[in-house]
């Protein structure tokens, strides 16, 4: 028979918690110094008459995984700073402290601990020690995990939905056994199957099954999914200055769609990073009556229409950083935003005005921009001025782009020759993105394809020009991750004299090879290294994950520019670095050597590197 030491078996973990012992003045006083009967404990020490108050102070000997959990579930030791404290008061605690310890202990998995309270009466105040040895935790023997109601017989959704909650249970088979964890696994399982269609999913039946003798828990968990929702009306609170109608159209979802809380969070991302709200909440009402026709409910804070920001900084890149901007995200009462950006760095200086138009009820967003852009590179001098359009639709995982730009370009190559050139360069491109996380994916992958051309007649040279990028998440067991990405562009049609240089490729930096300086990867003109037509980037890296925020990563990096596949040569870099997991995507510190420049070098970025 299962039984769980401590508790009146068969002991189940749903009902497992510490006991709270809540000391009064004792009416009876007991005269028992011993540990209670059949309890793995003793008083040790000599006896000292009772006396109206006494002092003690504990120290607690164990694991220390155990010490935190102890201190706050052993009266014993939450008493000992209680000011009236007696002999008798003081007995009980100590008699108690030996079934609160092994209670505590078993939340964290060791159901069979050793536990002795130790007691010094010849000091003042009393030296008492708690002794505590956990022995084999309890490891999680098997799991059955079952989901009943319309998403078991669902083919499709309720498929999915019950083989992630089964992929991304917590507690797997051969895991210790915590309290802890299985209250957390319940959670996250339910959680799991809440943001799929099945919006009102409920726990209905859990239960762990302990057997200290063996060290063994079985677990059962049954969830009801409750039916399948449906997108109904969006309804929006808190707003003054704009429309139900704006907020709205940040939404991919149409009504009548399946419910996703993945695509709900993606709508909260765009309202919190749109510059229009200071605060975006959302939720679905999650009525299975109204399962066909569910509201979603929305409630904002307006941010301020006027905002200058200003700031200083640094980059391996290009160094010291100065920078200023300014926005109006509703200059014209209509929700069109202005943005004027000043930066200064040692090697580019910018500035840029910006037009941003709210989203379109059809998901397009349309900008605006008027730039000019000087930089001092590796030798070479670029100078760039251009106006653009551009429209972008608002769904993240299949995104198309349009733009068309008119810039004005001078290169001057130090000891080589001088060109201008100019464009009217029209692109298209999509960007598909299948991860489990937009800002830090984790498993997965992204490809992006950009094909371009510079329009004949007002352009130096009709060119063509496309870009593909595809980077790729992998994780290797629990602890370790496997990420790289291959990119490759082509630039045809007209010599790079004639093409402006931001159309064209240099490479080498944070982001691309690291172990060489930022866009030092090119073909060679005189003293300088300028853009080529062609360009090959590839980088594989293992990170090994120390515990959910902090990694450590190797990666090695290939990749050059250059202007005829004849003159092509790999540029190798490789090295080790550290990794932060950050709201706003991965920060990577990085050391890597440059096999061709045979330099050491730091480099560092924040956010995703593609």
């Amino acid at each position: 028979m299962l039984a769980c030491a401590s508790l009146s078996p068969p002991a189940h973990a749903d009902d497992l918690a510490p006991p709270v012992a809540s000391p009064s003045p004792v009416t009876q006083p007991s005269e028992t110094r011993t540990a209670p009967s059949g309890a793995t404990g003793a008083l040790v020490g000599p006896e000292k008459p009772d006396s109206d108050a006494i002092s003690y102070r504990v120290v607690i000997d164990a694991p220390p995984a155990f010490v935190d959990t102890l201190r706050l579930s052993v009266g014993l030791v939450r008493w000992q700073s209680y000011a009236d404290m007696t002999d008798d008061l003081f007995d009980r605690l100590a008699q108690e402290a030996v079934t609160e310890a092994r209670d505590a202990v078993s939340t964290l998995g060791y159901f069979t601990p050793a536990v002795e309270v130790t007691v010094d009466r010849s000091v003042t105040p009393y030296a008492v020690t708690l002794h505590v040895a956990g022995g084999t935790p309890t490891r999680i023997h098997e799991v059955a995990l079952d989901v009943t109601g319309p998403a078991a017989t669902d083919s499709a959704q309720g498929a999915e939905a019950i083989a992630r909650l089964r992929r991304e249970w917590g507690l797997p088979q051969g895991a210790i056994f915590t309290q802890a964890a299985w209250d957390g696994a319940k959670a996250r399982a339910l959680q799991t199957l809440a943001v799929s269609p099945y919006a009102a999913a409920k726990l209905a039946t859990s239960e762990a099954r302990i057997d200290p003798a063996l060290g063994e828990a079985d677990l059962d968990v049954v969830l009801e999914s409750g039916p399948a929702f449906h997108i109904g009306s969006i309804e929006v609170t808190g707003l003054k200055r704009y429309s139900a109608e704006l907020v709205r159209n940040f939404s991919t979802q149409v009504r009548g769609e399946l419910y996703s809380g993945a695509e709900i969070d993606q709508f909260l991302r765009r309202l919190n990073g749109s510059g229009y709200f200071a605060s975006a909440q959302a939720i679905v009402d999650a009525d299975p009556a109204a399962a066909d026709d569910a509201t979603i409910r929305v409630a904002v804070i307006e941010a301020p229409t006027k905002k200058f920001e200003g700031g200083i900084g640094f980059s391996t890149d290009t160094k010291y950083r100065v920078n200023g901007s300014y926005r109006d995200v509703d200059i014209d009462g209509k929700a069109t935003q202005f943005a004027a950006d000043l930066r200064y760095e040692t090697d580019i200086q910018s500035a840029a005005l910006r037009l941003i138009w709210p989203p379109t009820a059809r998901g397009w967003v349309d900008s605006g921009v008027l730039k000019y852009e000087r930089t001092d590179l590796n030798n070479l001098i670029t100078k760039t001025a251009l106006i653009a359009l551009r429209r972008t639709a608002i769904e993240e995982r299949n995104q198309w782009q349009f733009g068309a730009a008119l810039m004005d370009d001078q290169q001057r190559p130090l000891g080589g020759e001088a060109s201008t050139a100019h464009a009217l360069y029209v692109d298209a491109e999509h960007v598909w993105r299948r991860v489990d996380n937009l800002i830090a994916p984790t498993t997965g992958w992204i490809l992006d394809v950009e094909t371009g051309a510079g329009i004949p007649g007002v352009s130096t040279r009709g060119f063509g020009r496309v870009v593909a990028r595809l980077a790729a998440w992998y994780p290797l067991g629990t602890d370790y991750q496997l990420s790289g990405k291959a990119e490759g562009g082509a630039v045809g049609g007209a010599s790079r004299q004639e093409v402006p240089s931001t159309l064209l490729f240099r490479t080498g930096g944070d982001t691309s090879v690291r172990g060489y300086a930022f866009d030092s990867l090119g073909v060679q003109d005189g003293q300088a290294t300028v853009p080529g037509r062609y360009y090959v980037v590839g980088s594989v890296e293992v990170t090994r994950w120390i515990n959910a925020t902090w990694g450590i990563a190797t990666f090695v990096d290939a990749g050059n520019a250059f202007d005829n596949a004849n003159d092509f040569k790999i540029a190798l870099g490789y090295g080790v670095g550290a990794r932060v997991r950050t709201p706003i995507g991965p920060f990577r510190f990085d050391v890597a050597y440059g096999q061709d420049s045979r330099q050491v070098r730091v480099h560092f970025s924040v956010g995703l590197a593609f």
